[in-house]
This record gives C-alpha cells, structure tokens and sequence, in this order.
C-alpha cells in the first residue's frame, strides 16, 4: 500500500537532510512518497545554508524570505495548511509540540483523522517541571499515536506523560556519520598548529562556555607548557563577554574563536582535534557529540546532555563530568593531554559505537513508528 508521510521541521539543515534521504532510501522498495515541509529557509536560532538543489524528494518551504520567527502566527498557520491542502498526506511527523503551529499542525491532522507521529529529544530534567504544565502535556500526547525519540531518558520522560512504551521508538538524533568520518577527512589542512580541544556551541548561557574558559585556565596554569589549546566555534549574544573573558585570563594566544562555520568548514577542526568537549548545564541531546564521536574522537561530556546515557561509555570512549565541577573537568583535560589514555583506541571505539545512531537507525524505527500507528 503507497503511503504518503509528510515530515515536519522549523528549518531543514544537515541532519534533517540526511534524516530525510535515509527515510526515502528505506521505503523505496514500499513505494512510499516522502515530502519533507519547511516552516521557512532561514530562521534565527541556526544559521545553516544547505545546498537544495541537492535534495532527492520532494521538499516544500511555506514562508519564503524572511525567517518564521518573523511571521505572525496567523499568517503561519494559514500558510501551512494550504500546503497541507496542495499535499496528498497519510501520516504527518511533527517535530516536538514546544510551538504553536506544530500543535495546529497536530490538531489539522486528528481533524483529518490521519495518523501523527511525535519526534521529541524532551527529557524529564531538562528544568524544573510543574505538575499542572505536565498534566496538560500528558493530554496533548494522547493525539499522537506514536513517537520517535533521541535516547532513553527521552523515552522515560514519554512514557512518564502517558505514552505506551511499545509506541517509543529511538533514533530520532542522528547525523550524517559518513560525512565526519576520519577516512574522507583527514587530509583536510590542520587550522591549529598545537594540539587542541574542540568543542561547538551557540555562544548563550546554557552551554557553560564562561565557566569551560575558566576551567581552561586554570588547566593551563597546571600543565604549563604540554596543555593544548582550544577552539570554541560558534557565536551568539554572549560573543562579546566571550571575547573579553578570553582577554582577561591572556588566553588569546590559546583559545581560538572561528565564528560560526557551516559544516564542510567545521571539518578540519574534526579532523585534527585530539578530544571533543561539550559543557553544557542544560541540553537535551548534543548532536555535535554524534558528529565529534564520528569523527574518530573521544568525548568528554557533560552529565546534564541528553545523549550521555546512550552513547557515552565511560572509559571506553570518552568521559562524563559534572558541569558545576571544575576540579573534575581539569583533571580529565590533564589525563587526555598527557597521554593516561589510549586516545586513538577511545576514538575508534567512540567510531564504532555511533555507527548504530545513523540516519538508517532513524529511517528503520520510524517506519516502526508508522506501523505502530495504524495498528
């Protein structure tokens, strides 16, 4: 039976590219039609620019020039169900139910009386919950009939608001591994003449780059001479207080601020880097942790991503730290840098076991996903 999938997203870039050819790639031989739908090109949060001429199925964006953020919610969701009405669609997969027009999407869909499918990378201690927003959240996931999702605390947190376990499927981050992998590029220039932590941010509060540059010091007044350097990429509204924190502790020799790269220009950071770094105190995945490990890295990450539980091994291919802990953090920089670990075996281990979160993981468990929602 040809089925028609509509999936959703706020703004398609890599990953959501490379979800989208690996879902088409697996039910080709089902005679499936995949349309992937847009809210606009751009938007403020990611500043992404992906080359759709290169895009195999068929893909619509609904607000052109300008970013959605910008559109009034009217406009929006007026926009997007004339799309809804130009698309033959069996089943809508919606991208989480954190904005409104991703709820009207969902209540367009019961309306239709077509199944719907929720992606969700939530976790439970994300922030603080309350009991009476939960409660309404657990009456919003009543409409949906299945569900894909990063890992297992995301699984937890649904089935916690009323979710049959049997209707969770995992998968949901995944990144292109095969674009990051060692083999295609290892021959790019190295960016960094020293060793060097890497690590990929928004420069904004949650992703605890004050307090890593306050570590980072403090590691390099430890190990002196053999400390390696480090490159914060990114940017956002706390650049400036970044910049001058840098000032401030003499680091500008040290600490190297690209800007914000797209990802063909992130690649020889991954390619020469000798250890990933991820430090936030709030995250509910981490997929640049998919992308250091696929780049043949060790992780050192942060207890609060939502990704540690699923793919971090300790001592295998990376470490956990506590965020709030300096003295943690500087001892494990000073171990990866002195050479206790084998860190060629940890990044081929962190190699291995990424190759499971793929975009044909993602493929194959929603189309688990589907099924489970026709029953």
């Amino acid at each position: 039976m040809t089925r028609k999938i509509a999936i959703l997203a706020t703004n398609f870039g890599p990953y959501h590219f490379a979800r989208l050819h690996g879902f088409k790639e697996r039910v080709k031989s089902l005679s499936w039609q995949v349309t992937g739908i847009e809210l606009s090109r751009t938007e403020r949060t990611y500043s992404w620019r992906t080359n759709t001429s290169e895009v195999d199925h068929e893909f619509r964006t609904i607000i052109h020039g300008k970013t959605w953020e910008d559109v009034s919610l009217l406009t929006l969701t007026k926009s997007l169900f004339n799309c809804f009405s130009g698309c033959e669609i069996d089943v809508l997969v919606i991208p989480g139910y954190h904005t409104p027009i991703f709820l009207f999407a969902m209540i367009w869909a019961r309306v239709q009386k077509k199944p719907v499918i929720l992606m969700l990378a939530s976790k439970e201690n994300d922030r603080k919950r309350h009991p009476w927003i939960e409660y309404c959240k657990s009456l919003i996931i009543k409409n949906y009939q299945a569900a894909l999702v990063g890992g297992s605390p995301q699984k937890r947190y649904l089935e916690k608001l009323g979710m049959p376990s049997d209707r969770i499927f995992i998968g949901y981050d995944v990144v292109d591994n095969e674009s990051f992998a060692k083999s295609k590029i290892q021959h790019l220039e190295n960016p960094i003449k020293n060793p060097f932590f890497f690590t990929i941010n928004r420069f904004i509060e949650k992703k605890n780059l004050l307090w890593l540059l306050s570590v980072y010091s403090e590691y390099r007044n430890q190990l002196g001479e053999k400390a390696w350097d480090l490159v914060l990429c990114g940017d956002g509204d706390l650049r400036i207080e970044i910049l001058t924190r840098i000032a401030e502790l003499n680091l500008e020799e040290f600490v190297h601020t690209p800007g914000f790269l797209q990802r063909n220009d992130q690649l020889p950071f991954f390619a020469h880097a000798g250890c990933f770094i991820h430090a936030s105190t709030q995250e509910q995945w981490g997929l640049v942790i998919n992308e250091g490990m696929a780049s043949s890295l060790p992780v050192l990450v942060s207890n609060r991503c939502g990704c540690v539980e699923d793919l971090v091994i300790e001592g295998k291919n990376g470490f956990t730290f506590d965020p709030e802990n300096k003295a943690q953090l500087i001892r494990l920089m000073i171990d990866v840098s002195i050479d206790t670990y084998n860190l060629k075996e940890m990044g081929n281990n962190a190699r291995i076991h990424i190759e499971k979160f793929s975009p044909t993981f993602f493929a194959e468990n929603l189309l688990y996903a589907i099924e489970e929602a026709y029953k």
